[in-house]
Formats: structure tokens, sequence, C-alpha cells
């Protein structure tokens, strides 16, 4: 006992002293390197690589520093085009204002310079990279800084902190300011039996806010993965006049079947979106949900038709598809997942569905009030799974149904297992290449905290939704935007993921070996 006692108190002092020397106040000359989780874009001007903080203790001097020494990986050498060095001062976050200087690396070692003067405080410097026209997203970056030099020669040591050095590549599909036009938002994505990637979006030209405006749909096609991407075309436009008769919030779905693609989207004649539309059916009184069909894997696109009027309650206030991407499910069935504003203005998710190929459509209640965007997967044949915004905030709802919604049952990880910032989700199942076996498994996309949309982060379920397991995450990237996504399986080991961010719209090639540990 007396030896128990012994070991016992020889931890607690450990333990005590671990304490005290990481509370202690930092002394000395401190210079620091981390990285933010973000995917380095081709055809972004910049990506931010990586931050160095300089701290300088008061009472020191000023100090003036010449050059900073960086390496870059062999793939990162054939990838990047240039590095620029900004200095940001005593800001934290990334900014392209004060550009100290620019390479184009030749080597995987190489030196920055940098002559700043630096007064007793903290300093920031970033790092930023422009991809090459060639580069390949499926490659990874991965960037260190690790000695900075004075004026007197003397070579400090940059100390790492956190994770995120090494960088996965993608692609801004869509850019702000692309042909004048001032946003782009609301991603959804499908894959056609040709392996063709369809995107679908937002057009929103003077700004960035939702309906009524001036908004149509466009559509980006890729026939290689996602590494490269046609030009846009506008699949749904409603007109004259632009200003007040927008289009917007789509759901992408292809059928196997028919080999048809189709989208799904609300069309405002008006001010008929969430605040202004009201009971009735003509588009003069409220929103229409509008389709479009391509038989040409879309390179044609049929003209828009509402389905409005065979569908909708005529007592709610508004009905249409939750944006994203919808599923053809084992029986032929098609299904978009979809929101309804009842009577009292109470919005719920549900479903929208065609037992005909697209020929007619159906709906029904849905399974619990103040839900909104929501997506939804067949788990097994017959049985379904919406997953669903939730304006209480803090948590997704989840609820299944086996009769194609005259019937919900809340699902048990309802409002507990997936955290949730009130926010558009992704939401898929997929046959993926496990240890070298076909597994069918559920992805979902999602802002992975409670409050503000930030950390991206994509996550699988090996039991068909039934439990999440952290082990299975993926962070694919850390900043605040406005943080909507879809999701869609490129092939057998690989998911694309089609996101949102600040006006932008970005792609990334995932291998499900990343996500699935």
């Amino acid at each position: 006992m007396k030896l128990i006692k012994i070991g016992a108190a020889f931890s607690l002092l450990l333990i005590l002293t671990a304490f005290t020397l990481q509370a202690s106040p930092l002394k000395g000359l401190s210079i620091t390197a981390s990285s933010p989780v973000v995917p380095v874009l081709k055809g972004m001007d910049s990506n931010p690589l990586l931050r160095v903080l300089i701290y300088i203790p008061a009472g020191e001097k000023e100090i003036t520093f010449k050059k900073i020494a960086g390496k870059l990986n062999p793939a990162g050498l054939q990838s990047i085009e240039k590095i620029d060095v900004y200095f940001t001062d005593q800001e934290p976050l990334f900014s392209t204002k004060n550009k100290l200087t620019t390479i184009n690396p030749t080597a995987v070692n190489m030196g920055f310079e940098l002559n700043i003067n630096l007064k007793p405080g903290m300093h920031y410097i970033w790092f930023s990279a422009k991809l090459k026209d060639q580069a390949d997203i499926d490659s990874k970056i991965e960037f260190h800084v690790n000695q900075i030099e004075d004026a007197n020669a003397k070579k400090n040591t940059v100390m790492e902190e956190g994770q995120g050095f090494v960088k996965r590549l993608g692609i801004a599909v869509k850019k702000a300011g692309e042909n004048g036009i001032n946003t782009f938002r609301i991603p959804g994505i499908a894959t056609t039996n040709k392996g063709s990637l369809i995107t679908v979006y937002d057009i929103r030209y003077k700004n960035s806010g939702d309906l009524p405006g001036n908004i149509d749909v466009g559509m980006s096609r890729s026939t290689d993965g996602g590494k490269s991407w046609e030009p846009m075309k506008v699949i749904m436009d409603m007109g004259e006049p632009n200003e007040n008769n927008g289009v917007g919030d789509p759901a992408v779905l292809f059928d196997p079947i028919t080999k048809k693609i189709w989208v799904a989207a609300l069309w405002s004649k008006g001010n008929r979106s969430i605040a202004g539309s009201k009971p009735g059916l003509s588009e003069d009184i409220t929103g229409q949900l509008v389709l479009v069909s391509s038989d040409d894997d879309g390179l044609t696109w049929a003209a828009p038709i509402s389905i409005t009027k065979n569908v909708k309650d005529p007592a709610w206030n508004l009905f249409f598809n939750g944006p994203g991407s919808g599923i053809a499910m084992a029986d032929g069935k098609l299904v978009f997942a979809a929101q309804y504003w009842d009577e009292h203005a109470m919005p719920h998710s549900t479903l929208l569905y065609s037992a005909d190929h697209g020929l007619s459509w159906k709906t029904e209640d849905g399974p619990k009030p103040n839900t909104t965007e929501s997506q939804i997967i067949e788990t097994t044949p017959g049985i379904l799974m919406l997953n669903m915004r939730d304006n209480r905030g803090s948590f997704r709802s989840v609820a299944t149904t086996a009769d194609m919604g005259k019937t919900w049952v809340e699902h048990h990880t309802s409002y507990n297992a997936l955290p949730d910032p009130i926010c558009m989700a992704s939401f898929i199942k997929a046959k993926v290449m496990l240890k070298g076996k076909e597994k069918e498994v559920v992805f979902f996309g999602n802002d992975n905290t409670q409050a503000n949309r930030y950390n991206l982060t994509v996550k699988a379920s090996l039991d068909l939704g039934e439990s999440w397991n952290k082990r299975n995450e993926l962070l694919v990237d850390d900043r605040k935007f406005y943080g909507y996504s879809s999701l869609t399986k490129i092939d057998d080991q690989t998911i694309g993921f089609f996101y949102e961010g600040l006006k932008d719209l970005y792609f990334v090639r995932i291998p499900v070996s990343e996500i699935v540990k």
C-alpha cells in the first residue's frame, strides 16, 4: 500500500508540474507555423497554405527579419504555379492586401525574402498558392517553413502547431464575378450512367440574396470525374421580367432506367418565395415547383414545367423541393426531398416522388414541423430516411417511412446524433469498396458545429444511418462559408463533394479510404 501511495503522489506531482508548465507565461521570442484545413483550388488566384506567428515579448528590441525558408513536397512542386507571401501584421486572418514577395517554385527547397522590422507584439505572415492549370487534383500538397533568419544572420527555428500541412487539391467550378455574375449558390450534384457529373446551382446575377430576385438555375458538366468542367449552361430561366421572376434552390437526380436527368426548383413570379407565397395554386399567388429534364446526359434540356397544381395542397402557403440531390429507389421510383409551409406558415420537410419515371408526381404530409431543407436516401428496399434541417438548431432531425410518406417514424438518431447550425446538408447512400469488399455506406456532409457555418465535414455511417462513429469523419474545409453542400459517388473508391464558398462553388474528389478509417 505504501508503494501505491508513493506512486500516486508521484503521478500527481507530474500532472501538477505539466499543468504549471503549460499555464506559465511564454518567455522569449516565439515563432510558430500553423496551417488551416482548406483545399488548394484550381482557378483561384490565392489559396491559404500556411500562417506564421512571430511573437516578440514586451521589453525586447525590434527585430528585422530578412528571409524565411520553406519546403514543398514533389507533388506540390509539380502542382504550384506560384507562392505569394503576405504580411498581415496584427491581423490573424488571411488577407492579400500587403504582399511581401512572390516566387515560382523550381525546387522543393526555397527561400522567401521578407525584410520586415517588427516591434514587440504578435505579427502574422501568410503563404498562399496558385495552382497550375494542369495540376492533378488527386494529388496532395505539403508545405512547411522551418527557419527564419534575422538581420544578424541568426537562424530561428519555426515550430509547427496543429494539422493541415498536407492539403488536398480541388477546383473552383464557379467563381463570383464570372461573366459579371455576383454570386453562385445552392449546390446539387448527380452522377449519370456514363460517369458524367451534373452540377446545378443558383446563378444570382446582382447580389447574394435569396428569391425573389434575378436568379436562374445553372448547370455545369464534367466527363472526367470532376477534374475539368464544361462551360455553364442556363437550364432554367423563366423569362422577362428578370428582376422579379427568378427560379432557384435546385435539386438534381438521375433515373438509371430511362437515363433521364431531372432538376427541380422553385419559381417565384413576383414575391412568391418563402415570405410572399400564399395559399392557392396559381403562379400569381404561390411559388411554383418547376421541373426540367435532359435525355442526352445533360447536353440539352427541356423547357421548365410547373407541377404545382398536381402536387401542392391548396391550403399550404408554399411547396417545393429540398435543394441538393434526389434518388432513384430500388423499385424505380424517383424521389426528391421536399418542403412545405402549411396554412399556419409552419414549415415541414417531406418528400416528392414519381412512380412512373416523371410522368406524374405525388407528395405527403411531413414527419416533423419546423423543419425545412432535407435530403433523402433509401436505406433498404422500400425504406426511406429523411434527414432534415431543424429550425430549433443544434442538431439534424431524422425520420423514416415504409409507405412513401403516408406515415413517418422519428428515428432514434433524430436531434441528437448529427450536430448542425441550422443549414442545408448533403446525404447519400453509395456502394463502395472497403478493404476489398463492396459495402453500402451512408455519407453525410455539413458544417459540423451547433452554431455558425464552418468546419465543413464528411461523415460515414457503416450501418445505414443507425449510428455515426467519430472515427469515420473527415474535415474538408474549416473556413466560415455559406455552408451548403452536395455529395455524389464518382466510382467505387471516390466520393465527389460539391460545396459553397463565399459566393463561389468548389469541388473536391475524396477517396473513401480517407473518410472510413
